[in-house]
């Protein structure tokens, strides 16, 4: 790509920023576990909004490779879905985890199943959280700035993306994430105007666009858009926003900054949907879709615009990656490592925390580097975490509904498996691309309500073969 000075400027100003946030929190003293892994508690609607939209929409490169390649799909597929599983969340669960005053998912766990099913629960937010796919795509972006090997690209961006967290944890993500929001729509309103103002509108997408570009499916199946609506119901497990309702000052605040934040992601939708579409009318076909954004960029923006899109892409993805890096090494630190009694008789929570930030971030260099589809991993990832841990974190708020702790345990263990093995399935198979032609996470969903229901259905024997013996008792 080809940039001016003063995109460099833009560019070398954001760095600037980061380092700011670094040194000042840093200069600021200890933190305690609480500020550490949750700002102490004290996120207003504003902050819960901003670090909740920003932290949630990483995925940008992914969302410009689908809408290059499939058009209008890309808002039925990661958006529509994404936004009633988060109202789901917002009106079933965003109240009660702030009132639980517990610290993170495993603790909800914990409480409801007890140590082992926690730390296996721990396990999935950790394989969950490890932000592969957000380092990829920086990567990605520095390969085209800088002409970097993607390597190289990888490992850099996850230095600079997990640095200032390692200082401040949740409170650099926050602080840091104000400006990553108001970057992101300022870069794509920028840009949306830009290609309206020089190219039209629908006219212009309709005759340089294939036909399927405008179709729901998109060119895939009905069956693989309709399984990114059981995807998206990971935003039922999403540790994020576990993680800021348990911050939020409130539990009305928790519930309102989810809400809130489904607009503006609907606002995004909008932009990076339109964006995406030019990108395919503009730089026609045979690219690769994950680069579509930027590309775009250097084709159509002038100096300076240039830089701040490529400063608001960087920021979309940075604030994710920061985020996740935290939850993943919390989670891996706190959740796991430290229930070890020999571990937490050698290690504090917050130093620990930080080794596992250094070994998240290893782990992600390697899946992102294994795996080079955004929209892949993704499918992967969701496609395994979201049976795995959709009911029993979802009923552990019930007494009555949830599995007994043996069970939730059971579960843990056979819903990876069971979906591992029809994505292995997949290697064989050359058509259709799953067996059956059904996709992996149906076979996890199905098995998770399985063995809920011979949890339920045992329990019920259990309980008359109980009754039976009793009244054999009494006479």
């Amino acid at each position: 790509m080809t940039l001016s000075p003063i995109d460099w400027a833009i560019l070398s100003a954001y760095l600037a920023f980061l380092a700011y946030i670094m040194v000042k929190i840093g200069l600021g003293g200890a933190v305690s576990s609480e500020s550490y892994l949750l700002d102490g508690r004290r996120l207003t609607l504003p902050a819960f909004v901003a670090t909740t939209v920003s932290t949630w929409y990483g995925g940008i490169l992914g969302v410009g490779e689908y809408s290059y390649n499939h058009g209008l799909s890309n808002w039925l597929v990661f958006g529509v879905p994404y936004y009633l599983a988060a109202l789901l969340f917002a009106f079933l669960i965003a109240e009660r985890a702030r009132r639980s005053q517990l610290l993170t998912i495993p603790d909800q766990l914990d409480l409801a199943y007890g140590g082992r099913v926690a730390v296996g629960g721990a396990l999935y937010v950790f394989v969950m959280t490890v932000p592969a796919v957000y380092v990829l795509m920086l990567g990605v972006l520095l390969n085209l700035l800088f002409g970097w090997s993607l390597p190289v690209g990888v490992v850099v961006a996850t230095i600079v993306s997990t640095c200032y967290v390692l200082v401040g944890g949740f409170r650099s993500v926050v602080k840091t994430d104000w400006v990553q929001f108001s970057l992101m729509y300022l870069a794509f309103g920028v840009m949306a105007v830009v290609l309206l103002s020089e190219h039209g509108g629908l006219s212009f997408l309709r005759s340089h666009l294939p036909a399927e570009h405008f179709n729901w499916r998109g060119g895939k199946t009905a069956a693989y858009v309709i399984s990114w609506y059981f995807i998206a119901l990971a935003a039922l497990v999403e540790p994020a926003f576990y993680q800021r309702c348990y911050a939020a000052r409130s539990p009305r605040i928790a519930r309102q900054g989810i809400l809130v934040s489904v607009l503006f992601w609907l606002l995004f939708d909008f932009l990076t949907t339109t964006v995406g579409m030019y990108s395919r009318a503009i730089l026609g076909d045979g690219i690769n879709g994950v680069a579509a954004f930027p590309l775009l960029a250097d084709r159509v923006l002038p100096p300076g615009l240039k830089g701040l899109f490529l400063v608001g892409l960087a920021t979309t993805i940075q604030s994710t990656v920061d985020s996740y890096s935290h939850l993943a090494a919390t989670t891996l630190g706190r959740d796991v490592l430290w229930r070890i009694r020999a571990v937490r008789r050698r290690f504090g929570e917050i130093p620990l925390s930080r080794y596992c930030l250094v070994a998240s971030g290893l782990l992600a260099i390697g899946i992102a580097l294994f795996s080079g589809s955004v929209v892949d991993i993704w499918h992967r990832l969701g496609s395994i975490g979201t049976p795995g841990l959709l009911l029993p974190l979802g009923l552990s708020y019930s007494k009555r509904l949830r599995f007994r702790p043996g069970w939730a345990l059971v579960h843990l263990m056979v819903v990876p498996v069971v979906v591992g093995g029809w994505f292995l399935a997949q290697a064989g198979i050359q058509s259709p691309p799953f067996p059956l032609s059904i996709q992996p996470i149906f076979p996890g969903l199905m098995t998770s309500v399985v063995i809920l229901a011979l949890d339920h259905l045992t329990r019920s024997r259990n309980r008359a073969q109980e009754m039976e013996d009793s009244f054999h008792e009494l006479h």
